[in-house]
């Protein structure tokens, strides 16, 4: 749910996109890196960081055409499958290849970590903070026309603009979203034990199923939308079932009962029909991705203040962290593998959170992610745990732990 896959900041250009490299951090943040162990210094690397995009598989043959397009070259990521390099003051958003779905903004430690989950064909994958969606979009790629994915967010808004991008890549065709609470949710992917409407039907039963996905909202829906906004709310309150904004063609749910398929899990049953992969990038303060932090510069530093360094919020924050993280590894099955991410460079929502987890989840246990010994980036400070950040990596900070899930 991090900041660094945005396809297009809300950053006007300085200087045909070039930022200053002296960027004037106030001084509550500096006290804040400061407090954290953090180097000032990362902030003024802006300008040196390379954009990166994904190009969508299939697209190779055109990277000429898309060069034109976006007026520069893009330079292969050796350690990174299908990512490219742009110069940091290029916009695609204007471009045709873009506004086609041949490629997407995506940072390459977002795209790493994804690679760490080592996805597999016929999986059932979960995104638990699925918002704005390009980590969404390049799992799909990655699964293919098999298993299934389930984007879960908090926020309506963010995940409609996931189902935007999956539908403008043609990606979602087995996957399904859900606005809720990543914290509570628990709904398990769609198995063989759930039934399909057959033969004679008992009209006592709640008979009602899925038909095929439409962008028109039935009136129920729209009543419930109006009442939604007549009070105000926003997001759906924490005792609120799970709202399915999308499910694709080949997502499993057409012909089945819906009080089957939106029934709350109980705990065992995870462990024998989780999903096989879970992806917790958790809400973070975001001071590891370069180019978000450059935002408040217009945005304004009190933002920042409200945003990232208020006391009461950053607790919060590492009790929601440690929920999703909990939630998350609940919902794997037995031999899953989960990534836990956040694009903070602070061991309190890092380190410390992955502590406090092993400590009460004696089924959980750390996995060296193999692929890593290739990638640029060094170790976190815990055996097994990886961090990237512009110096070493020469991409946004990105704090990854992977985790296995033991039989009990």
């Amino acid at each position: 749910m991090d900041g660094m896959d945005n396809p297009e900041g809300p950053v006007p250009d300085c200087g045909e996109g070039r930022h200053d490299a002296s960027l004037p951090l106030p001084a509550a943040f500096l006290e804040f890196l400061s407090e954290n162990g953090l180097d000032p210094a990362v902030y003024s690397m802006a300008a040196t960081i390379p954009r990166y995009i994904r190009l969508k598989p299939g697209m190779e043959s055109q990277i000429a055409e898309i060069e034109g397009e976006l007026k520069c070259g893009l330079q292969k990521v050796s350690w990174l499958p299908g990512f490219y390099a742009i110069p940091p003051e290029t916009q695609i958003a204007g471009s045709k290849a873009y506004q086609q779905g041949k490629i997407y903004g995506i940072d390459a430690a977002s795209g790493a970590a994804i690679l760490a989950l080592d996805v597999r064909p016929g999986d059932h994958v979960l995104d638990l903070c699925a918002a704005p969606g390009a980590k969404l979009c390049m799992l799909a790629d990655i699964l293919g026309g098999t298993g299934s994915l389930t984007g879960v967010d908090v926020a309506k808004h963010r995940l409609s603009a996931c189902r935007t991008m999956l539908q403008k890549y043609s990606l979602g065709d087995r996957t399904r979203l859900f606005v809720a609470d990543g914290t509570l949710f628990s709904i398990l992917p769609v198995n063989s034990n759930l039934r399909r409407m057959e033969g004679p039907v008992d009209l006592k039963e709640d008979v009602s199923t899925f038909s095929e996905w439409s962008s028109r909202r039935s009136w129920k829906d729209r009543q419930k939308a109006k009442k939604a906004n007549a009070t105000g709310s926003q997001h759906p309150l924490a005792s609120s079932e799970p709202e399915l904004i999308y499910y694709g063609k080949h997502s499993g749910l057409v012909g089945l009962r819906k009080s089957d398929v939106l029934c709350p899990t109980a705990d065992d049953e995870a462990c024998t029909s989780g999903y096989d992969k879970v992806l917790v990038d958790a809400e973070c303060t975001h001071d590891g991705s370069i180019k978000h932090i450059q935002k408040f510069e217009f945005w304004g530093w009190k933002t920042l203040d409200r945003r990232v360094l208020d006391a009461e919020r950053t607790d919060n924050l590492l009790q929601l962290q440690l929920h999703l993280l909990t939630n998350g590894f609940r919902l794997l099955k037995t031999g899953g593998s989960l990534v836990y991410s956040t694009c903070s460079m602070t061991v309190a929502q890092n380190e410390n959170v992955v502590r406090q987890f092993l400590s009460t989840q004696p089924s959980a246990e750390l996995q060296k992610i193999d692929l890593s010994d290739s990638w640029p980036c060094r170790s976190g400070g815990i055996p097994k745990t990886l961090r990237f950040d512009p110096a070493t990596s020469q991409t946004s900070g990105l704090f990854v732990a992977k985790f296995s899930k033991l039989p009990t």
